[in-house]
């Protein structure tokens, strides 16, 4: 029997952590709102938001080994909770400028990413060193997640309605602070949690050569890039989804806060939902085909029932039903990816995976907002919503996503050798998107 108790604090900080954004995707759109009545700065802070995360993505891999996985996630989250706790304490004291909103919602996207990134590629080692198998904690990490997001959106809409986005706020900044006093205390006597001690000496030579490495292997894998690219596109959408349309929408429509908060814990509970049940009879199936169903199902469908429809009923079963679908698909990718990369390339590989699977996101948001300004909040629902369901095709489209199904050493011989030098990809039971970063379609 092994140590359990760095993986169920990793579980619990992740969880958590996760909650507490939750808080803030629906709480500072909300804000933003009710403090500017304008959708496009609503966009405009999204923007400011995500693209620091690409950015931390694009550079940040190498920069994970070298400081420590487990001390990355503690500083990642206690940056994360004083940038949150100081909107609504400026808000209160009169002295929060716009520029100051967008300039900590940035310092947090970018603080974020890493933390994300550190507690994700730790799963497969707190496996092994809790004496379990890797499907079963990538099973619980995704389960805890989504059962998290759920608690935390239904608590968000409750909260704004009752006591104000601020609190909302104030009470996102206390889960990083939680989440990083778990990781401290319960991550330890974990090597691959602490520097790397062998890794060569710090330069800019040494640290392209490292980021490169993480960008070659998922360039050098078909399949691997297939994902980033699908993902890419729903995750900007997503953005738009979850920062700008779903406000606009609730607010013009529906009952305000209270509906955003209802329709995602719907997608939550029917994402853990999926996920378990993908987890108890998933193996049964080909991963391409209930994939390549699921897909399709996951996110379009929502973004059609908005446009032409304004009551919370038809929404709430499409968000629900298309949760189900969406739970699916982590477990999937999440299994492929661990799978395919060796250990001393995770950290790497999951950066350069968070900066394709997050690019589109900072142009998601914008464009939201700048189509409902332009064309209406249905013609940018529309618009939205087929660039959706066009990404979403691509598992019936390209060839590469044929391989989702093979085993890993015949898909990496099928690619090509591998471009950089690397130990061979760990079998996943001894033993990670996006994102989450792993990707994380679906609100």
């Amino acid at each position: 029997m092994g140590n359990r108790t760095p993986l169920a604090a990793t579980l619990a900080a992740n969880s958590i952590s996760t909650a507490g954004t939750s808080l803030t995707l629906i709480g500072v759109p909300w804000f933003v709102l009710e403090t500017t009545g304008s959708a496009g700065r609503a966009g405009l802070v999204a923007f400011c938001a995500t693209l620091p995360i690409v950015v931390a993505a694009l550079i940040g891999g190498p920069a994970i080994d070298r400081f420590g996985r487990r001390r990355t996630a503690v500083v990642s989250d206690a940056v994360c909770a004083a940038a949150i706790a100081a909107i609504p304490l400026l808000h209160l004291a009169g002295a929060l400028d716009f520029w100051m909103l967008c300039a900590l919602m940035a310092l947090n996207g970018f603080a974020h990413t890493p933390g994300n990134t550190a507690r994700y590629v730790l799963i497969p080692d707190l496996a092994e060193h809790a004496g379990t198998t890797l499907a079963r904690a990538a099973g619980l990490f995704d389960a805890v997640s989504r059962g998290a997001r759920m608690v935390g959106a239904a608590l968000a809409g409750l909260l704004i309605a009752f006591v104000g986005a601020e609190t909302v706020l104030l009470l996102d900044a206390a889960t990083f602070g939680l989440s990083a006093l778990l990781i401290a205390a319960g991550v330890r006597g974990v090597r691959a949690a602490e520097p790397r001690k062998a890794e060569a000496p710090v330069s800019l030579r040494a640290y392209g050569t490292e980021l490169r490495e993480g960008y070659a292997h998922v360039l050098g894998n078909r399949l691997l890039l297939a994902v980033v690219v699908m993902v890419m596109f729903m995750n900007g959408t997503d953005q738009g989804w979850n920062a700008v349309l779903l406000p606009v929408h609730a607010e013009s429509e529906l009952s305000g806060a209270p509906a955003i908060g209802l329709l995602t814990a719907l997608f939550g509970a029917g994402g853990l939902t999926g996920a378990l049940l993908y987890g108890a009879v998933g193996h049964r199936f080909s991963r391409r085909a209930v994939f390549t169903v699921c897909v399709v199902l996951c996110g379009a469908p929502r973004f059609l029932v908005a446009a032409v429809t304004g009551t919370t009923l038809p929404l709430a079963v499409t968000m629900l039903l298309g949760g189900v679908a969406g739970g699916v698909l982590n477990p999937i990718l999440t299994t492929v990816i661990y799978e395919r990369v060796p250990d001393r390339l995770r950290s790497r590989v999951s950066g350069a995976l968070t900066a394709g699977c997050e690019f589109a996101m900072p142009v998601g948001g914008l464009a939201a907002g700048l189509l409902v300004e332009g064309a209406g909040a249905t013609g940018a629902l529309l618009a939205m919503g087929g660039v959706y369901f066009l990404a979403t095709l691509s598992p019936l489209v390209f060839p590469s996503w044929r391989t989702l199904d093979d085993a890993p050493g015949a898909v990496q011989e099928a690619a090509g050798p591998e471009p950089v030098p690397s130990e061979p990809a760990q079998a996943p039971a001894p033993v990670s998107s996006s994102g989450p970063s792993r990707p994380t379609p679906g609100p």
